[in-house]
C-alpha cells in the first residue's frame, strides 16, 4: 500500500530468532557507532560507554564471553549477546533481512517485515540522506556510499550519492507479506539555459513523491506567439510543421494509419477537423486557455437546415465524423463523401477514413427517401469562435488546482491512453501567463497532473502521449531520444508584433 503511514504493531521477536537471524554476519567497529584501537595483539573497541577488549588466542575480556566469535579486522560479528553488552540493541526490537535491486540511477532496498509494523511514508531530497529504521538489519550491504549505523534501538540508514549527482530518497511500506521500500536516487543535476530573450529551457524534478524528471520550454508572458500547426493526413516531423519555431511540442489525436485527426482543430481560424467532446487548448496566439468547446452543428440538403449534434454528443440529428463505429441501434446512417450522398447504412457502422454520416431514427422521413448523389453540407460554428485550437485531453489542472477526471471526457476507465505508463506531453500555463511545454519521463498522466500543479502550474492539458510525445527547441529534438512523424503540434514562435487592441 502506497501513500500514508502504515498501521501496523510491531511484535516482540525473542533471542533465537535475533541470534539465528545474525548468525555469520559482521559490519565495521564504526557501524555500530564504536571506534578501535590496537595496543600490541589486543584490539579494544570503546565508544556509547563500553569497552570491549579482544585478545588473541584468549579471546574477549570480561564482561563478554571469551568464547565469542573473534573479530574480523575492524568489523564486528553481529551477534545478540555482544551487542546487548555493548548496549547496542533491545531484545523487542525486531531483526530483518534485505534485499537490493540496482537500476540505472535508483537503488530499491527492501526490507522483508517478520511482522505489520507503523511505518512512515518519507519523500525527501538531501545529500547526503539519514533515514531511522526501528529495526536491526542482518545482513547488512558493504558499500561505501550505503551504510548502516546500529543504534540502541534500531539502525540508520546512511546513503551518500556520486559527486555531482542529485540525491533523492522515496520510502514507502507495502502489505502482504510486510514489506518496507526504500528507493535511493542519484539523478542528474538540474539545467537552466536561456534560449532567446523570454525563451528557457530547463530540466526540472517534480515530487510525486518520487523524483518524476520534466522537460520543459517556457515563454514569458508577452514574449511569444502560439500557433496550431500541421496538415490533416499527412504525418511529419515537427520541425518540419514549423521550422522558425523556438519551441515545439506535438498536438492532439490522430489515426496512425492515415494521418486523420480526432478532435477539434483550428487554424488561424478555420476548421480542419470536427470536435469530439474532450478538452481542448485554444489560443489566440497571444495567450492560452483549456475549455470544452460549445459547437452549434447543421446540416443542408434540399433547401434544409436542420440543427444536429456531433460525435460523442449525439441527438436525435447526429453528425459522424470521425473513422470507426458510429450510429446506435435503432438508428439509419446517410454516408457522405465530397458534399454527397453515396449511402444508406443500419447503425452500427464502421465509417471510413475521408467521409462523415448524418445518424436519424430509421425510417423517418424525409432522409430515408433521398436519393444518392443529393447534395448534404455540414455547417459547424464555435461559440465563441477561436484562431487556434487542437482538442486533446485529459484536463490535468485548472485553476492552479488538480483536476484530472478522463471518466467526464469519454475516456474508458481501463484505456491504455490514460492508464499506460510511458511519455507525456502537456501544454501548461502560469496565472500571470507564461506559457510551458513540458514532456515528463515515463508516468502517467495523473501524476504528470500533480507535478505540474506542485511546480505552480495554473492550468494544464495533456497532449498526445507515447511515442507521439516530444519536445523540440530550436530544431533540436529535446526529449525523448527518438522523434516520431505527427499530424500537428504546437509551436512557440518569438513575438515581433502586438496584438490588435481589444474594442
Amino acid at each position: 500500500m502506497r501513500g500514508g503511514a502504515l498501521k501496523w504493531t510491531f511484535r516482540v521477536f525473542g533471542f533465537f530468532l535475533l541470534l539465528a537471524s545474525l548468525a555469520g554476519a559482521a559490519v565495521p567497529a564504526s557501524w555500530l557507532g564504536l571506534t578501535v584501537h590496537q595496543t600490541g595483539e589486543a584490539i579494544t573497541f570503546t565508544g556509547r560507554g563500553v569497552r570491549l577488549t579482544f585478545i588473541p588466542g584468549f579471546g574477549w575480556a570480561p564482561p563478554l564471553p571469551a568464547s565469542l566469535p573473534p573479530p574480523k579486522g575492524e568489523a564486528l560479528a553481529l551477534e545478540p549477546v555482544l551487542l546487548r553488552a555493548a548496549g547496542l540493541w533491545d531484545p523487542s526490537v525486531p531483526v530483518v533481512r534485505l534485499r537490493l535491486g540496482r537500476y540505472p540511477e535508483k537503488w530499491r532496498v527492501v526490507f522483508d517485515l517478520p511482522a505489520p509494523v507503523e511505518l512512515p511514508v518519507v519523500a525527501r531530497r538531501s545529500d547526503p540522506f539519514e533515514l531511522e529504521l526501528p529495526f536491526y538489519v542482518a545482513n547488512p550491504l558493504q558499500d561505501p556510499r550505503l551504510r548502516f549505523v546500529y543504534g540502541p534501538l534500531g539502525t540508520r540508514l546512511v546513503y551518500e550519492p556520486p559527486k555531482g549527482r542529485l540525491a533523492f530518497l522515496y520510502a514507502f511500506g507495502l502489505e502482504g507479506p510486510p514489506r518496507y521500500v526504500v528507493d535511493l536516487y542519484a539523478r542528474e543535476p538540474e539545467r537552466r539555459e536561456v534560449v532567446r530573450p523570454g525563451f528557457v529551457y530547463w530540466e526540472r524534478y517534480a515530487y510525486v513523491p518520487y523524483p518524476l524528471k520534466l522537460y520543459g520550454l517556457s515563454a514569458a508572458p508577452g514574449a511569444y506567439e502560439l500557433r496550431a500547426v500541421g496538415q490533416a493526413g499527412k504525418r511529419q516531423a515537427l520541425p518540419d510543421l514549423a521550422s522558425r519555431a523556438v519551441g515545439l511540442i506535438n498536438g492532439g489525436y490522430f489515426d496512425p494509419a492515415t494521418g486523420t485527426p480526432i478532435g477539434l482543430w483550428v487554424s488561424d481560424g478555420v476548421t480542419i477537423a470536427y470536435p469530439y467532446g474532450r478538452a481542448t487548448l485554444v489560443s489566440d496566439g497571444y495567450g492560452v486557455d483549456a475549455v470544452f468547446p460549445r459547437v452549434r452543428a447543421w446540416v443542408h440538403f434540399g433547401g434544409r437546415q436542420v440543427a444536429v449534434g456531433m460525435n460523442a454528443t449525439p441527438a436525435r440529428l447526429t453528425a459522424y465524423t470521425i473513422p470507426g463505429v458510429v450510429g446506435r441501434r435503432g438508428e439509419a446512417l446517410l454516408v457522405v463523401r465530397d458534399g454527397r450522398l453515396v449511402a444508406r447504412r443500419k447503425a452500427p457502422y464502421r465509417l471510413a477514413v475521408g467521409y462523415w454520416a448524418l445518424a436519424y431514427p430509421e425510417g423517418e422521413a424525409p432522409y430515408a427517401h433521398l436519393p444518392l448523389g443529393t447534395a448534404i453540407r455540414l455547417r459547424v460554428r464555435l461559440d465563441p469562435p477561436v484562431r487556434w485550437a487542437l482538442e486533446a485531453g485529459p484536463l490535468l489542472v485548472q485553476g492552479g488546482r488538480y483536476a484530472y477526471a478522463p471518466s467526464r471526457e469519454r475516456f474508458e476507465p481501463g484505456s491504455p491512453v490514460i492508464r499506460k505508463v510511458t511519455y507525456q506531453a502537456a501544454v501548461a500555463w502560469t496565472r500571470e501567463g507564461a506559457v510551458w511545454f513540458v514532456v515528463s519521463e515515463k508516468t502517467t498522466p495523473g501524476v504528470l497532473a500533480r507535478a505540474l500543479v506542485s511546480l505552480g502550474a495554473w492550468g494544464a492539458l495533456r497532449m498526445d502521449s507515447g511515442g507521439s510525445a516530444q519536445l523540440w527547441v530550436d530544431g533540436t529534438l529535446k526529449f525523448p531520444s527518438r522523434a516520431r512523424a505527427v499530424v500537428n503540434g504546437w509551436a512557440l514562435y518569438p513575438r515581433l508584433t502586438s496584438p490588435a487592441p481589444g474594442p
